[in-house]
């Protein structure tokens, strides 16, 4: 897990205004992360807007961010979804030597009891050569994956080295930290909790803000870790109005809009999804100019 500690950022995907991938804009993206500080990337994450590509662009957008990236930082790929096989069979596919692991988020639509999810888990765990980390984010999914399933999934495979957690139940969250074993860690899946779960245990974040702040958060994160709180927490408040501007109307149509804003992207979604309101936009636009952001 010392690959994943800091910052990993969700990227979205840039899109032209015929709705066809902007891989000019998404190599700008990648070396303006990483400029910015962050640790690791990750690919094909609900950020990405990855249900509403097609299999021929996932494997083009991965193998772009691949040879864009050239091994500056590890890679993590989002593979999930409400068909276990599925799951499974996509994991097969992944050249194992550009991947440093699997981002799986739990079943989706058709709700598994918590049975259900162990199963789900131990059979990707069981089926892949790559190590894995959980994804819990209820909000999206419909359903929770309790600290005990995580706990225990933990503890009876290896490679299954980390959670990403987005649930919001901080105490939920501080069991699995207080009980989990050496080698799995968590990792906070909202932006705005990331100092306080860090403060309790959690050894970074992925974020969807670091798309457009990488360097601010990548500090906020790398301060906490090093114990210097109250650095962290002069960036985090300096942050904390601009993330809750992002999601206010979903994401990532939120950072898109900031994106826009940066000179990075256009600010381009696909069905079902759209762009944030006039008056969302103008909010955010003018805390940028606020935070004095440059390029």
């Amino acid at each position: 897990m010392k690959s994943f500690k800091g910052t990993g950022v969700a990227l979205v995907t840039p899109f032209n205004s015929d709705k066809s991938i902007d891989y000019e804009s998404l190599q700008k993206l990648v070396e303006y992360v990483i400029n910015g500080g962050v640790n690791y990337l990750v690919v094909m994450g609900t950020t990405a807007e990855n249900p509403t590509l097609n299999s021929i662009e996932k494997q083009n957008v991965i193998k772009f961010i691949v040879e864009k990236n050239n091994k500056r930082v590890p890679i993590v790929l989002g593979v999930g979804g409400y068909d276990t096989n599925a799951v499974i069979e996509n994991i097969k596919q992944i050249n194992n030597n550009e991947i440093a692991s699997i981002l799986s988020v739990s079943p989706y639509y058709n709700k598994p009891n918590q049975i259900g999810l162990y199963e789900h888990f131990s059979a990707i765990a069981e089926s892949s050569q790559l190590p894995i980390i959980l994804y819990n984010v209820p909000g999206r999914t419909g359903v929770n994956i309790t600290a005990s399933t995580t706990l225990k999934l933990s503890k009876d495979f290896k490679n299954i080295i980390g959670i990403k957690e987005a649930s919001g139940n901080i105490e939920q969250i501080m069991e699995i930290i207080e009980k989990k074993n050496d080698g799995f860690e968590v990792i906070s899946g909202d932006d705005g909790l990331t100092l306080p779960l860090i403060s309790v245990g959690a050894i970074g974040v992925i974020s969807v803000v670091a798309n457009a702040l990488p360097k601010d958060f990548s500090n906020m994160v790398n301060f906490a870790l090093s114990g210097k709180y109250s650095e962290a927490k002069e960036i985090h408040y300096k942050m904390l109005e601009f993330t809750r501007l992002i999601f206010a109307e979903g994401s990532p149509a939120g950072v898109k809009c900031a994106l826009k804003k940066l000179g990075i992207i256009e600010n381009i979604l696909r069905l079902p999804l759209v762009p944030v309101s006039n008056e969302l936009s103008m909010k955010i636009e003018n805390i940028l100019k606020k935070s004095n952001i440059k390029l």
